[in-house]
């Protein structure tokens, strides 16, 4: 074999094993994911946590709170569609109950005005104490944003860390999704957490696809086609 065939088949050889070990990569985000996917589910069957528990709790678990809705803080965020309609996701911080801070809770979703966008839907926020039942989310809902969000009840996203300062709440790093609840007109049809793993397991596919490609194309051009040439002549 001559240094020619030589280098075509280490090239052959190299660019099939990364194409491998790609696919072996994403196989194994996807495992990983699966994994998650468990956790989550393992903190959702856990017993719900109340107001004195929140401290160091994990994301997931279950909650079932007390406290004062503060509803002059309450923020619509705006292009989340529920079931095929638009609409806001409203966010109103909860007083904790027996407690000096106060959580952010992802109410439910409420529809848009087609006609004046800048109209808000009608809202029902009870007043005195409630008991809001949900799970524990790292934040509220985000959407990709360029640059800075502007301020203002209606906003693309919330983050607690800036709404902290803002509002001069003693938030805490975590929001609550809420999860039932009844006489406020809002709508709970949260989307699953997708965890991307068609994703991964479409890229796995793609690589491993590409590696056989590579060995059958190396195959056919350095070992089948000569042959036949051979015998032709």
């Amino acid at each position: 074999m001559n240094a020619r065939r030589w280098l075509v088949l280490l090239a052959a050889l190299l660019a099939a094993a990364l194409t491998a070990r790609l696919g072996w990569w994403q196989l194994d985000r996807a495992a990983q994911k699966l994994a998650l996917q468990a956790a989550i589910a393992a903190e959702a069957d856990k017993p719900a946590l109340g107001n004195a528990d929140l401290t160091g709790a994990a994301l997931h678990r279950r909650v079932l709170l007390r406290g004062r809705w503060a509803a002059e803080r309450t923020v619509w965020l705006d292009n989340r569609p529920m079931q095929g309609r638009a609409g806001f996701y409203v966010v109103t911080p909860l007083l904790l109950a027996g407690r000096g801070d106060a959580i952010l809770v992802q109410r439910g979703w409420a529809p848009r005005n087609q006609a004046d966008r800048s109209q808000l839907p009608p809202l029902t926020t009870p007043a005195g104490e409630v008991e809001v039942e949900g799970r524990l989310a790292a934040s509220p809902s985000r959407l990709y944003e360029l640059g800075e969000g502007a301020g203002g009840v209606i906003r693309q996203n919330l983050d607690p860390t800036a709404f902290a300062v803002e509002s001069r709440l003693p938030l805490l790093p975590l929001t609550v999704v809420q999860t039932a609840g009844a006489g406020d007109g809002l709508q709970r049809h949260w989307p699953a957490p997708d965890l991307g793993l068609h994703k991964h397991h479409g890229y796995a596919f793609q690589w491993f696809a590409l590696c056989a490609l590579i060995l059958v194309l190396y195959v056919w051009f350095q070992l089948v086609r000569p042959r036949l040439r051979g015998h032709k002549s």
